[in-house]
């Protein structure tokens, strides 16, 4: 039998070895393997096979070229079974490739752009509570702003008084992300351990909330053109069935999540590094007042917020989302060289490359201006993958960056905000990436560079 050749990483007889760096801190890890051992790195987590790549033209081949070799990883089965289910995020195979074809109208540009007005809606609403001077964890608020706007656009609900309770749900169904760390997980999953205990309490927290959309929705039999009345309506082309209610749950759970978490993260991300550079901030307000003239954005005021857009950019490559994702190679699978074994985790990290100084002039820098159409192209394609890539690209790319853009013109216009003294700023990947601390600013109304705005305009 020939020896496979492992690409190069740390060789050590204990299962466990890289465990406890790994718990201590996943990117940290990543990042010391990549420094020390290259763009394509082999380690072992228990007796998992893992091949960290940070090498574009290696990722583009594994999500577009030879996409069908590979399955979504360990950690998005353990997601499917703990919390999302069959849904478009988890599904595999035909199954993935009908749910997609099923969900993608609901995605179309005529029906995103139909969505504007109540993204600026809902972020106007929520900003009436701001006080001048005051404190607030912009984590919280942005998680409750993107919830509110995600369960209007996709489910025609409104979750106002559930907000604080769907929120605190979700950041502990977020944690599911710590298991994959254990290596006994396939036995202490089945046990009753107080953090299962918890994981699943918040998952039948959330569900609640979507079998009642479901359930209300059905009873009115009401048509509202958003994704629920699209789900409740499609058949299946071969048999002509309709979704059960299970079905129908992990579809809408699916995007409820992706929905609102991941755009929620890069709002929050986005406040973070505005209050860090203040000439950005500057550009940014001569933008929105230039363009806005004091008056909510729109539709058609998206082509003209170019350096708003920049700013979206610039913190989904600092502070991606999705910080890596990974995938199971069905067969052995060659890169360059090297062997990678059937059944091994390949892990691709937006939030390495994104970093990469090889591909980044100081990649530690905020500087939208980077993403100036002659800089941008110049890049390698899978440089920037906030949104992954290949045919499982993110379903609702389009929508999270129209929701960026409105959501920060429309706060800018009135609003600029700063950290709290003394807090800290870290990060914590779990499935997503969020502050671990929260993100504690005190917002600050800005001179109104307009007169004349009525009363609900002042948000």
């Amino acid at each position: 039998m020939k020896t496979l050749r492992l690409p190069p990483g740390p060789r050590t007889r204990s299962p466990l070895a890289n465990l406890g760096a790994y718990r201590k801190g996943f990117l940290k890890f990543l990042l010391s393997m990549r420094e020390q051992y290259g763009d394509v790195v082999h380690f072992k987590m228990g007796a998992r096979h893992i091949v960290l790549v940070s090498d574009p033209h290696y990722i583009r081949d594994i999500l577009v070229k030879d996409n069908k070799n590979f399955i979504k990883s360990r950690g998005l089965q353990m997601l499917s079974r703990r919390l999302l289910g069959k849904g478009l995020l988890t599904s595999e195979g035909e199954l993935h490739r009908r749910q997609r074809r099923l969900i993608q109208p609901v995605f179309h540009k005529q029906r995103i752009d139909a969505y504007s007005e109540t993204m600026v809606d809902c972020t106007a609403r929520r900003s009436t509570g701001y006080v001048d001077g005051a404190p607030l964890d912009m984590g919280e608020e942005m998680m409750k702003t993107a919830l509110a706007i995600a369960a209007k656009t996709l489910f025609g609900a409104d979750v106002d008084e559930e907000a604080d309770e769907i929120s605190d749900a979700m950041t502990e169904a977020m944690n599911i992300f710590d298991l994959l760390a254990d290596p006994f997980v396939a036995i202490t999953e089945k046990l009753p351990l107080p953090r299962n205990k918890r994981i699943k309490q918040a998952r039948d927290r959330i569900d609640a909330t979507v079998y009642r959309m479901i359930e209300e929705r059905r009873a009115s039999a009401e048509d509202r053109g958003d994704l629920l009345s699209l789900l409740l309506k499609a058949q299946d082309e071969d048999d002509g069935t309709v979704m059960t209610d299970q079905q129908l749950r992990d579809e809408a759970i699916t995007l409820f999540l992706a929905g609102h978490e991941t755009t929620a993260n890069a709002m929050t991300w986005t406040w973070y590094l505005l209050s860090q550079n203040p000439d950005a901030v500057e550009k940014l307000h001569e933008e929105v007042d230039r363009v806005l003239e004091g008056r909510l954005p729109a539709l058609q005021d998206v082509p003209n917020l170019h350096y708003t857009r920049m700013v979206f950019a610039e913190s989904m490559r600092l502070f991606p989302p999705a910080h890596s994702f990974g995938r199971e190679a069905l067969e052995q699978y060659k890169i360059g060289d090297y062997d990678v074994p059937k059944g091994a985790t390949i892990i691709i990290s937006p939030y390495l490359m994104h970093r990469h100084p090889r591909y980044w002039d100081n990649p530690e820098v905020f500087e939208p201006e980077r993403w100036l159409p002659e800089k941008a192209e110049a890049r390698p394609k899978t440089v920037y993958i906030p949104f992954g890539g290949g045919p499982r690209t993110c379903i609702g790319e389009p929508f999270a960056w129209l929701e960026g853009v409105l959501v920060v013109a429309t706060l800018a216009r009135h609003w600029q905000f700063s950290l709290a003294q003394g807090h800290p700023v870290d990060v914590q990947p779990l499935v997503t990436l969020r502050p671990k601390h929260g993100m504690k600013m005190v917002a600050h109304r800005r001179p109104s560079a307009h007169s004349g705005q009525n009363s609900t305009e002042a948000a």
